[in-house]
């Protein structure tokens, strides 16, 4: 909620422009909070008549794969040493346990590994950098990395949206009750998409 009215005071070309880069820099691989930004402007988008709904995700879609093609090209030409430096900057992501986990996942999925990883937190920042890292032929990263970006970025939008939209309409008539409908629906459909995306993930629970 504290970044949602810190949004409000923001002009919309700006919103567009911080969804657009902070989701880039995550994809990068940088570890910044993308899925909340996008959230919460998204909900925004759907009170405020300011901020196009298209336009967002465009922006949020445009981030993600550029995002992730910048992180393919840095860890192709980084290699492991990259993998090792950011270990130390970030441990807490980077850890060796994460860094083999998501390098099983790529090694059983290839790049089914890179489209479901759009909504796993984790392979989210590592898709890109360990795709280059890894010499996953560029065709099939990129096929990958559009197809991934545009069903989570376009899609967390829109879902997003519409239950701002269903919310605002039930609180007129049903006041709390239409809130927690609305709430328990965009819930639902985050974790039926998050479901069917750890189906093809190997269990990550002895790595962590």
């Amino acid at each position: 909620m504290h970044v949602q009215e810190w949004l409000e005071t923001v002009p919309a070309v700006a919103v567009y422009a911080l969804v657009g880069v902070v989701i880039g820099l995550e994809s990068l691989g940088i570890p910044l909070p993308g899925e909340i930004i996008l959230v919460s402007s998204a909900l925004l988008a759907s009170q405020h008549g300011d901020i196009d709904p298209v336009v967002l995700g465009a922006c949020a879609t445009a981030g993600a794969i550029i995002g992730d093609s910048i992180g393919y090209a840095i860890g192709r030409k980084g290699g492991r040493p990259l993998l090792a430096w950011l270990g130390k900057k970030f441990p807490k992501h980077f850890s060796e346990g994460h860094i083999a986990t998501a390098e099983r996942s790529f090694e059983k999925w290839g790049m089914w590994a890179v489209f479901f990883g759009r909504f796993v937190a984790l392979l989210r920042i590592f898709a890109g950098p360990l795709a280059g890292v890894l010499r996953m032929p560029y065709w099939k990263f990129a096929i990958a990395n559009v197809l991934g970006g545009i069903l989570w970025a376009g899609g967390t939008t829109a879902v997003i949206y519409y239950v701002g939209i269903v919310a605002e309409s039930w609180l007129k008539r049903f006041s709390w009750l239409g809130l927690v409908a609305a709430v328990l629906v965009g819930v639902t459909s985050m974790l039926v998409i998050k479901r069917k995306a750890k189906k093809v993930q190997p269990v990550t629970a002895a790595a962590e």
